[in-house]
């Protein structure tokens, strides 16, 4: 990667933090938003797809970057990146066409646990990995390293426990 200036650093962080403020403030005034006559129910087993597909290109991804294989790893958190924005589609579109589902199981202290924990650490989760990105790319791989040994455990725990709290739910989705 690069070293960028002064300026793009400035101009970086303030994106980061416009994004990390924007997107769940934006996904909240979304879920608010009803659009009518759209048919998107087949898009929770879509991005629970990606959240899972996620968990594996997470876990390719260290063990790339422990084999020093550098220019996969990149290559394979880049596609994790975009593999999130693709999820963050699917899911605002889904909830702006569908009502929610209550959850009927015999479950529902640890489901909602799960989801709680997952939507918590998904709003966390945007920042430490754009942050931590962001150190690669300015090179400092110091920090990056020192970010990675906490992003990338929220980061998969989100992937896999979106997976779980799809599975739990899906059940209802037809009740």
């Amino acid at each position: 990667m690069e070293s960028l200036d002064l300026s793009k650093l400035k101009k970086a962080k303030i994106a980061i933090y416009t994004a990390s403020f924007a997107i769940p403030v934006v996904v909240a005034v979304l879920f608010g938003v009803k659009v009518e006559g759209v048919n998107l129910s087949f898009l929770p087993a879509v991005y629970a797809s990606i959240n899972g597909l996620t968990a594996i290109v997470l876990v390719a991804a260290l063990v790339a970057i422990k084999k020093k294989n550098k220019s996969l790893h990149r290559g394979l958190m880049r596609f994790g990146l975009l593999l999130s924005l693709l999820f963050l589609m699917c899911y605002i579109a889904y909830h702006m066409t569908s009502d929610s589902t209550p959850y009927g199981g015999d479950y529902k202290t640890v489901y909602l646990t799960i989801l709680i924990s997952h939507i918590l650490l998904s709003i966390i989760v945007v920042p430490l990995v754009l942050f931590t990105y962001l150190f690669a790319w300015e090179g400092d791989f110091v920090r990056h390293k020192k970010w990675t040994r906490f992003t990338w455990p929220i980061w998969f725990y989100v992937a896999i426990s979106g997976v779980i709290v799809y599975a739990m739910i899906s059940p209802f989705y037809l009740s």
